[in-house]
């Protein structure tokens, strides 16, 4: 193989392997990390204590109250008496602990539906097979009555506690989102070899590996660029298209709690490519000043005398 085909065949590779790392990248943190129900609770508990979140809660919820229970005209009375009961409640504990308990029960009806395990009836909804997957808000609204009880709120007794069931994902979304859910469990694993493969692949190959190895380190670093200024246009997006009614700061703090991980594998592709392609700039650059030196140092050998005619 000549030179100037490996030269080429090295720069395809290295260029497919940065592009495939963002989307690598990716496709791992949803496959890997959304999929998982314990990492998911685990990321999702800090937003119990988040304000923006307590409050839109408790707002949703109060209203919910208020419009359940027939009060007549005691309505503004009791409306004021409601919405700082429930928003005391999302202070305490059993809020937190029925936060907790809401995801992962919606997290695994989720995914018992997009891996179409049988269907089934778990306490906060209903999961699987070809029908929509449901969560049941009675057990909260439950015990937001029961505080509201000890506190001693106006008709709180009278809150109907029914088996209110919210849709999660209809049942007309269930089929694409289930291939998309296979691909992407598929696609989490293999992207990421698939581009180091290729990477080290193009770095073998090259005729001159320590260029190839820092246009590699500049791709990684532009494809963690890349990755950050994708999340945050989402974001920007996500939260201009909220509906009338929806906390935008509820929704932006949810939006930045599951994409905290990928925020910091963008800044550490980032960090890593510039790192490794300074590294290579500055010992290329030493090396030369060191090769330059040795040479300069070296003694050139004296000429020797030219014969004299008595010699000759």
């Amino acid at each position: 193989m000549t030179h100037r085909l490996r030269s080429a065949l090295s720069a395809v590779l290295i260029a497919l392997a940065c592009v495939l790392l963002p989307f690598g990248a990716l496709s791992a943190w949803a496959a890997y990390g959304l999929a998982d129900t314990d990492r998911y609770v685990t990321t999702m508990a800090p937003l119990a204590r988040n304000p923006y979140v307590q409050d839109a809660i408790a707002d949703n919820v109060g209203a919910g109250i208020v419009h359940a229970v027939d009060v007549g005209p005691l309505e503004g009375t009791v409306n004021h008496f409601v919405q700082d009961a429930v928003h005391s409640f999302t202070r305490t504990e059993a809020f937190r602990t029925a936060w907790d308990t809401a995801n992962r029960a919606t997290h695994e009806a989720v995914l018992r539906a997009l891996r179409n395990d049988p269907a089934g009836q778990g306490p906060y909804g209903s999961y699987g097979g070809e029908a929509a997957v449901t969560i049941d808000l009675a057990p909260v609204t439950a015990q937001v009555k029961r505080q509201l009880t000890v506190d001693h709120v106006p008709l709180a007794s009278r809150i109907p506690v029914a088996h209110t069931e919210v849709a999660v994902l209809p049942a007309q979304d269930l089929v694409p989102l289930r291939k998309g859910f296979r691909v992407l469990e598929v696609a989490g694993f293999w992207l990421p070899v698939t581009a180091g493969v290729l990477a080290v692949t193009g770095i073998a190959l090259a005729v001159r590996r320590r260029r190839a190895i820092t246009a590699t380190a500049l791709g990684t670093a532009l494809g963690g660029a890349l990755l950050g200024v994708a999340l945050a246009v989402a974001r920007r997006l996500t939260l201009a298209d909220m509906p009338p009614g929806v906390s935008a700061p509820a929704v932006g703090a949810v939006y930045d709690a599951l994409t905290a991980t990928l925020r910091t594998v963008s800044w550490l592709l980032l960090a890593l490519g510039l790192v490794v392609a300074l590294g290579m700039w500055v010992t290329e650059r030493y090396g030369r000043a060191g090769r330059s030196r040795r040479a300069s140092a070296t003694p050139v050998p004296a000429p020797l005398p030219e014969p004299t005619q008595a010699q000759a």
